[in-house]
């Protein structure tokens, strides 16, 4: 399972845009690889040749996926690149699993919750 999500923020960690803030756009995966397209990150010129009726040709500006490994979850309040872990909490006969900040505990979401059935 992934620690980073559609619509995260996060951090370039290296690369051409080390530093950059952004949210994740999609998420690829492809070849045994995983991938994130971000937004404002790793942007390429695109040349494209026009079709007639369907669309303009010209060089366009295009986000491209850059490797999961190199980003990483923004925390908006301590303004720093953190880790992200999963916590497995038992509430009576309920279990939800969380994503959490490694660094202060805190919960980001909740990934899913299971009602313990009893036959």
């Amino acid at each position: 399972m992934l620690k980073l999500r559609k619509g995260d923020t996060v951090i370039v960690l290296a690369g051409k845009d080390k530093g950059k803030i952004g949210k994740i756009k999609a998420i690829v995966k492809k070849d045994g690889k995983v991938k994130a397209v971000v937004e404002g990150v790793n942007i390429v010129k695109k040349h494209l040749r026009g079709i007639e009726g369907v669309r303009e040709g010209g060089i366009f500006e295009v986000e491209r996926p850059i490797d999961i490994s190199n980003i990483a979850y923004y925390d908006e309040k301590n303004k720093k690149a953190v880790k992200v872990g999963f916590k497995l909490v038992k509430e009576g006969e309920k279990t939800v699993k969380y994503r959490i900040n490694k660094k202060t505990g805190e919960i980001i979401d909740k990934i899913w919750e299971k009602i313990k059935k009893e036959v």
